[in-house]
């Protein structure tokens, strides 16, 4: 199939299109960078980013059943239940907060209507208890699923990311919707191995 003439430079090379924010979001746990990402390379993500042993197998086993199919529309079932990068926003589930849209976009003004309705403690960031009544008010009727995956990611994040106030800050949010809060985890948990090494 021919490309589009907006996908082709002055020379006639095909140029890559840009990934989208949620493209970004989870190109990090594709470690090999082959476009596909597997369970194994799901908990190495989770471990870089400094998750225990438990909580990288189970959201491995939970994240890469859940997406998988969802991100390999027409195609068979894999036991190896892969998910492809360029798919995922077809993995958006229901009960978010809809702050990427259908083709995986950020959506600045629903980023910020997060914190006007949610965060009366401290403008720029969630308390715990704040994040449990977002998760209340996206639940939709009858949506255990979306819900489920809704509560699990929020509630890693919070567990891993959480200041010593017990607060999750706005910045930190944003950069796990930009695609850059997973790099930036994984520097400061290697500067960290660094350190306690030069310090024995």
């Amino acid at each position: 199939m021919a490309s589009s003439s907006n996908n082709v430079d002055e020379e006639g090379i095909e140029k890559k299109e840009e990934p989208t924010p949620l493209e970004k979001h989870v190109m990090f746990f594709d470690i090999n960078k082959d476009g596909v990402i597997y369970p194994w390379e799901t908990y190495k993500g989770f471990r870089k980013i400094g998750s225990g042993v438990l909580l990288s197998t189970v959201a491995s086993i939970f994240i890469n059943i859940g997406l998988s199919g969802k991100t390999r529309p027409g195609k068979w079932p894999s036991p190896l239940f892969p998910i492809e990068v360029k798919n995922i926003k077809f993995a958006k589930h229901s009960s978010d907060s809809d702050i990427y849209d259908t083709e995986g976009r950020f959506v600045p003004e629903k980023f910020e209507e997060l914190f006007n309705k949610h965060g009366r403690t401290n403008d720029n960031a969630l308390t715990g208890e704040e994040l449990d009544e977002l998760l209340k008010a996206n639940k939709q009727p009858k949506d255990f699923a979306g819900h489920i995956a809704a509560k699990s990611e929020w509630k890693i994040l919070y567990l891993l990311c959480k200041d010593e106030n017990g607060m999750l800050p706005k910045e930190t949010i944003r950069s796990v919707y930009d695609g850059s809060l997973f790099e930036q985890m994984a520097k400061e948990k290697q500067s960290k191995k660094h350190r306690g090494k030069s310090s024995s």
